[in-house]
């Protein structure tokens, strides 16, 4: 049975929908005021890969994240940059949308937009009002009251007095809130600022209202599955956890929290000159190799992003490559049924909590057999572990080259004579000469691999 952490229980709970065979799943998407970076690759990876998995289990996903696009740092950075919020916010969207496309995440069944849901806000915190669980400043907004909620940070296993000692610039100062830990529902409109009419005046919504009424709307009023990486567990969710039960809504059954990433063995920060955007990442790498990358890393374990790790998964990925590209040139297919013991152990690892290391681990035991079958001759064999090799890497996105690039790129006529020279020079049993074709060609970034039927290569 699939299990998993659940960040308010503290504990891996067996997962059961609210509808049999369906999940509902809400994950908090970007503040659009600039360009994506590793991190938000990290957390978008993390839900990717439990949506995709979800659906190969079976499950119909509805999958919701969202666009902040309205907050202070949006309306920080326009001001900066002599634009106005909505053309910033486009800007940076879009930005997030294309570089998450290259990453070959999938798109969100609906990506709700923050300024699209002011009115769903302006109801909920009217009904927090009505209800005693907010209050208005004037010339301020409206708070909603910690007092109100009983279980207020239980989502993060602290209690209200420890949360006053320790949330530091997490939690607003303000001398006229009722309680360090209350926060904003509704802000009152600054000269210049967007604004909304609203029983309390033109403002603008709080951040941690918007989720809850865009995931509401969406999904319903208790959905299955609310997602987001841990830096966001206090305050973000906390307060929408509270917004949310202080409206009486049943919300998230469950929350699932990922971890974030470590650039060079340091906590990625701008101050620390290891901010390192999406987009030069993935002009470094392939895009496949940062998702094996982070396959190797449980989702709940700070990931480390260096150098030496990014090759030794390009190279975990290179190995798959290379079987795809073997079993393309041995003319295998992938009608065979997978071979049901790998299956289930595949299915055991991520059933229990995403398990994705031990997962990968039967994805390359398979591609061993796969490679021992075919160098004993039983095509039969190694069908089957093609087969299942496919199977599995489908569930966790991974999509290797399958074919060799001779098929549909043309070399160079210098290029061509060196290869026909190295295999006339391995015809005669002339390896030494073979083989110095061969390091002058990877030298140039040409890959030869020799198959039953003949030389394919491949550019790295």
């Amino acid at each position: 049975m699939l299990s998993f952490y659940d960040t308010r229980r503290r504990a891996v709970v067996p997962f059961e929908p609210l509808v049999a065979g369906r999940v509902s799943m809400y994950v908090c998407g970007p503040t659009v005021y600039d360009v994506p970076h590793a991190g938000h690759a990290r957390t978008a990876f993390t839900f990717d890969m439990i949506r995709r998995y979800l659906q190969w289990r079976g499950y119909e996903v509805v999958f919701v994240s969202n666009i902040t696009d309205i907050d202070d740092k949006i309306i920080a950075r326009a001001a900066e940059t002599a634009t106005t919020e909505p053309e910033l916010a486009n800007r940076y969207k879009q930005a997030y949308v294309n570089q998450m496309d290259r990453f070959g995440i999938l798109p969100p069944d609906h990506q709700p937009h923050a300024t699209g849901y002011v009115q769903q806000m302006i109801d909920l915190v009217g009904d927090l009002h009505r209800k005693g669980a907010a209050y208005a400043i004037e010339g301020k907004g409206v708070y909603f009251s910690v007092a109100a909620h009983g279980r207020y940070g239980d989502l993060i296993g602290r209690t209200p007095e420890e949360l006053r000692q320790g949330a530091g610039a997490r939690v607003e100062v303000d001398d006229d809130k009722k309680d360090p830990l209350d926060f904003a529902l509704w802000k009152a409109a600054k000269p210049g600022e967007p604004a909304w009419d609203s029983p309390w005046g033109p403002g603008r919504p709080g951040w941690h209202i918007e989720c809850v009424a865009m995931a509401v709307d969406l999904l319903g009023a208790t959905f299955d599955i609310h997602g987001g990486g841990d830096d966001l567990a206090f305050p973000h969710h906390q307060n929408e956890v509270a917004e949310a039960e202080g409206a009486g809504l049943g919300f998230a059954r469950h929350w699932i929290h990922g971890a974030m990433l470590n650039v060079n063995g340091e906590k990625m920060a701008k101050s620390l000159g290891n901010f390192t955007t999406l987009s030069d990442l993935l002009d470094a790498c392939d895009p496949q190799v940062l998702r094996l990358l982070m396959l190797q890393t449980h989702y709940r374990t700070v990931m480390e992003l260096s150098d030496e790790a990014l090759e030794g998964a390009a190279g975990a990925l290179d190995r798959l490559g290379a079987w795809y590209r073997r079993a393309a040139a041995s003319g295998l297919d992938r009608s065979p049924p997978p071979d049901a013991d790998a299956v289930a152990r595949f299915t055991a690892a991520m059933d229990d909590d995403f398990a994705t290391p031990a997962a990968l681990a039967v994805v390359f035991e398979a591609v061993r057999k796969a490679n021992a079958a075919l160098d004993t001759g039983d095509t039969d064999q190694a069908a089957t572990a093609h087969s299942t090799v496919s199977h599995l890497t489908t569930a966790l996105g991974l999509a290797p080259t399958g074919h060799d690039q001779s098929e549909d790129t043309p070399l160079a006529s210098a290029t061509q004579e060196l290869v026909a020279e190295r295999d006339r020079a391995r015809a005669a049993k002339d390896f030494a000469t073979a083989d110095r074709i061969r390091d002058q060609l990877a030298a140039e970034g040409i890959v030869l691999e020799d198959t039953p039927k003949g030389t394919i290569w491949r550019k790295t």
